[in-house]
């Protein structure tokens, strides 16, 4: 599974990824990581906050896929055979 994750030094993640052997994994591939502990967590895991919230690239990527996915409908849409017969 880690074999496809591409060589990096940080790994900026949400709660979903909170795992001990998630953790783990990327503490022997020398990933520094930047996840914040879940709301239900018995451990207090400390994370860069100012790195989590304010990243500009983390908020670009997300525009970036939003985008992508609505051009991908959009264009899937319009190539539909329903389209291509009128």
């Amino acid at each position: 599974m880690f074999g496809a994750l591409p060589d990096a030094e940080w790994l900026l993640a949400d709660r979903g990824y909170d795992a001990d052997w998630f953790h783990n994994a990327l503490a022997d591939r020398g990933i520094r990581q930047c996840i914040p502990p879940r709301k239900s967590g018995k451990t207090k895991i400390k994370y860069d906050k100012r790195r989590y919230n304010r990243c500009p690239k983390v908020f670009l990527g997300a525009i970036a896929l939003a985008a992508t996915v609505i051009f991908w409908l959009r264009v899937l849409t319009l190539a539909s055979p329903r389209r291509l017969l009128f």
